[in-house]
């Protein structure tokens, strides 16, 4: 079974940072594209930041400057580093494993940021 499991989340108030962490198993292979993705109150699930095996990411371009998106696959480790969070970055977070050459993808259940104002 491959199981995504995200951490730290919680409540900051605009202006803090957080760093969110995901687990995956050894078995998913750096081929894969990792991710985070989010979905606010309301609102549909969206692309926040994505890093494939040669390091190369792309981000919304509501996050850039703000956010780093970094993998370490020898500890199967994805992380999204949150800086400058403002309210409107309130979300679930959720992390993604994806091969689309294979048509398959992977989410975490997801962890809470909230951004008070």
């Amino acid at each position: 079974q491959v199981q995504l499991v995200e951490s730290g989340g919680g409540l900051v108030q605009a202006g803090e940072s957080l760093r969110l962490s995901c687990t995956f198993p050894a078995h998913l292979l750096s081929l894969y594209i990792m991710g985070w993705y989010r979905q606010g109150p309301g609102k549909q699930r969206e692309l926040v930041a994505n890093i494939n095996r040669y390091e190369s990411t792309n981000y919304d371009d509501s996050v850039k400057g703000r956010f780093t998106i970094s993998r370490d696959d020898a500890k199967n480790t994805l992380a999204l580093q949150m800086n400058i969070l403002k309210p409107e970055d309130t979300a679930v977070y959720f992390c993604n494993a994806a091969f689309p050459r294979l048509n398959i993808t992977y989410w975490g259940k997801g962890t809470q940021v909230t951004v008070s104002s």
